[in-house]
């Protein structure tokens, strides 16, 4: 076999310090142009709407305006990277069912059976998927603003208990109330 010139190049490693990997799933909800009226017209820049999760339970939300669309989405994977939320979960969905409300948006999520993979739309879809729930139902009431729907899909999700909180406290509440019947007999 012959000794080929291109096998003794230096061979690009992920190791090296200028390779970063990515630990986060980024996804761009949604991109809205604004505008800025001044006295020559208009002024338009970008708002990006990002989430940002690593599929284990982490997940957050930004918001970013700049004068073009890359520099909007850096500015909200940067608000996104500040706001991570660690949610419970249990068996790949959430623990209980739970409401979020941020302004006019309400949203519901419910835990789903395993298999039943995620019954949702738009921006709750996007932001269960990122957090890593495998199976979920949720229900969009109110207002379809994206971003008031994306933060109250957050509200909620940050309302959730674990489910060894919630579990414990069910299993005491049944045995305290059969202690009571067992003493009144």
């Amino acid at each position: 076999m012959a000794n080929n010139s291109y096998d003794n190049r230096p061979r690009r490693d992920s190791t090296l310090p200028g390779a970063e990997e990515k630990q986060f799933d980024e996804r761009v909800v949604h991109v809205n142009r604004v505008a800025r009226v001044v006295k020559g017209g208009r002024r338009f820049r970008f708002q990006a709407l990002v989430t940002l999760g690593d599929h284990k339970g982490r997940v957050g939300i930004g918001i970013g305006k700049g004068a073009d669309v890359t520099a909007a989405v850096n500015k909200a994977t940067d608000a996104a990277k500040k706001n991570l939320v660690d949610l419970p979960m249990h068996n790949g969905t959430l623990t209980h069912e739970v409401l979020g409300k941020v302004g006019g948006a309400r949203i519901l999520i419910m835990p789903a059976a395993p298999g039943t993979g995620l019954i949702a739309g738009g921006v709750v879809r996007t932001v269960l998927e990122v957090a890593g729930f495998e199976n979920a139902l949720s229900k969009s009431v109110g207002s379809g603003n994206r971003l008031n729907t994306a933060y109250a899909t957050l509200a909620a999700l940050k309302s959730m208990e674990p489910a060894e909180k919630w579990i414990t406290r069910r299993f005491n509440a049944s045995k305290t109330a059969e202690a009571r019947t067992s003493s009144k007999a």
